[in-house]
C-alpha cells in the first residue's frame, strides 16, 4: 500500500477510511466536479457519483468488479472492499480519470442519473 500521507493527498478530495477487515473511500456529494454534473443534468449526489464510478469500473477496471462494492447515499459517495489493495488500485485510477475532464464527461454521458 502506498505510504499514508502521499496516498491520501493523491486521492483527495476522496477520503480513505480504514476498518477492521476492510476499507472504504467516501466523498461528500455536490462539490467536486459539480460543474460537470450540472452540465449534464445530474445533481452530483452520492448516487450520481456511484453511477459514474460504476461506468468507470465496468469499462476501464472490470478486473476489479468482483472486489469493489458501493454503499452511497444522497449526500455521500461510498465505495468499499475487503481487498484494500484492490480498492486502492480502483480509487487511484478513478481519481486520475476524474482529473481528465473530457474523459469523465464522456463516462458521465453513459451513467444513469439519480
Amino acid at each position: 500500500m502506498a505510504d499514508g500521507k502521499s496516498f491520501k493527498e493523491q486521492i483527495s478530495p476522496f477520503v480513505w477510511v480504514e476498518h477492521k477487515e476492510s476499507a472504504s473511500v467516501v466523498l461528500d456529494a455536490n462539490a467536486y466536479l459539480q460543474e460537470i454534473f450540472d452540465a449534464q443534468g445530474f445533481e452530483g449526489s452520492g448516487y450520481d457519483w456511484e453511477g459514474l464510478a460504476r461506468v468507470f469500473l465496468d469499462e476501464k477496471r472490470s478486473d476489479l468488479s468482483e472486489k469493489i462494492h458501493f454503499d452511497s447515499e444522497a449526500g455521500m459517495f461510498c465505495v468499499f472492499a475487503e481487498d484494500t489493495e484492490a480498492l486502492q488500485d480502483f480509487i487511484c485510477a478513478f481519481k486520475d480519470a476524474c482529473e481528465d475532464r473530457p474523459f469523465i464527461q464522456d463516462l458521465l454521458s453513459r451513467a444513469e442519473p439519480d
